[in-house]
C-alpha cells in the first residue's frame, strides 16, 4: 500500500521540486490586441469652406488650441487614442501667401527630423483637380503621417496624425495604417467651396 502511494505521488512531488528550482525569467512584454472596425465614412458639415468624408469612428471636434482659427478641426478616434488635426488657410489668389503656407508645412514636418529615421513624401493628384503632398514619418516621432492640399488659388489645408499614448510606433503600425487609409480617403473626397 505504501509503495502504491509512493509511486502514485512521486511524479507530483518530483515535478514540484523541479519546478521550484532554477532562475526566474520574466516574460517579455506582449503586444496589445488591436481590433480595427470596418471603414465607414460620413460627410463633413456644410459650414466649412472645404468638404470631405471622414471616418464614422472619429469624433469631429473644434480645435481648442490657443492659436486655433475658425475652420480648424480635430478628428478624434476615441478607441485608438488618435487625433488628426486639420488646419485651413485661405489663399486669396496670393502666391506669396501660398508660398508661406507651403514653407510652414514643410517646416512643421521637418521638425521631426531629430527622431525620424526617414521622411517619405509623395505628391498626389486628387480628384477635385487640386493636389496634395503626404509625408510618412518612420521612427519614434509624435506625428507619423502629415499632409497638405491646395487648389493653388483659394484654399490650403494641412493635417497631421498624433497619438495620445506612449505605445511605441512599431506596435501602433496597424492603427497608423488604418488611419492613413482614412486620411487618403479624406483627400480623395476633398472638395473646395467658394472663394475666401
Amino acid at each position: 500500500m505504501k509503495l502504491k502511494f509512493f509511486l502514485l505521488f512521486f511524479p507530483v512531488i518530483l515535478a514540484l521540486s523541479v519546478a521550484c528550482e532554477g532562475t526566474y525569467l520574466p516574460k517579455p512584454k506582449g503586444y496589445n490586441r488591436i481590433d480595427l472596425p470596418p471603414s465607414e465614412y460620413v460627410a463633413l458639415p456644410d459650414s466649412f469652406p472645404y468638404q470631405f468624408q471622414y471616418s464614422a469612428h472619429a469624433k469631429l471636434l473644434k480645435d481648442s488650441s490657443w492659436m486655433a482659427e475658425r475652420y480648424w478641426i480635430d478628428l478624434y478616434y476615441p478607441t485608438m487614442e488618435a487625433l488628426v488635426q486639420v488646419t485651413y488657410k485661405p489663399v486669396k489668389h496670393d502666391t506669396t501667401l501660398l508660398g508661406e503656407y507651403f514653407e510652414d508645412s514643410y517646416k512643421l514636418t521637418s521638425k521631426h527630423n531629430i527622431k525620424a529615421y526617414s521622411i517619405e513624401q509623395m505628391d498626389l493628384v486628387i480628384p477635385n483637380g487640386g493636389w496634395a503632398v503626404v509625408s510618412e514619418l518612420t521612427g519614434e516621432v509624435p506625428s507619423q503621417f502629415q499632409f497638405h492640399a491646395t487648389d493653388s488659388a483659394n484654399h490650403f489645408i494641412r493635417g497631421a496624425l498624433y497619438f495620445e499614448t506612449s505605445t511605441k510606433n512599431d506596435s501602433l503600425k496597424p492603427v497608423i495604417e488604418y488611419i492613413k487609409f482614412d486620411i487618403i480617403h479624406m483627400l480623395n473626397t476633398l472638395e473646395w467651396k467658394g472663394t475666401q
